[in-house]
């Protein structure tokens, strides 16, 4: 019983941790998974760089979407790297800079 709830515990205080995974703050904006490309760029600016990764098949297969990347920062030594499928934004990922 006290490790069930030692469990429930550590999965509910660390709920709010991936749920930050899900959203960048740029300003007083923040980007979200599903945003559209235009609405990054309105609410981040111009990334430092743009890298075209490859293309990826969508869920019917009969349409390829571009797959890229935007990094921005870093930000008080983290970068952000935005993975955006088509014009989608699909993944947001915080790296310490070296």
């Amino acid at each position: 019983m006290r490790m069930l709830s030692r469990t429930l515990l550590l999965t509910l205080l660390s709920a709010p941790l991936m749920a930050q995974a899900d959203t960048l703050r740029c300003g007083s904006q923040l980007v979200s998974l599903d945003d559209r490309r235009f609405e990054v760029l309105q609410k981040c600016g111009e990334p430092a760089f743009r890298d075209l990764v490859g293309y990826s098949l969508g869920p019917s297969e009969r349409r390829e979407y571009q797959i890229e990347e935007w990094v921005y920062g870093p930000d008080n030594g983290m970068l952000s790297i935005l993975t955006f499928e088509g014009t989608r934004l699909r993944a947001i990922e915080r790296r310490r800079s070296r």
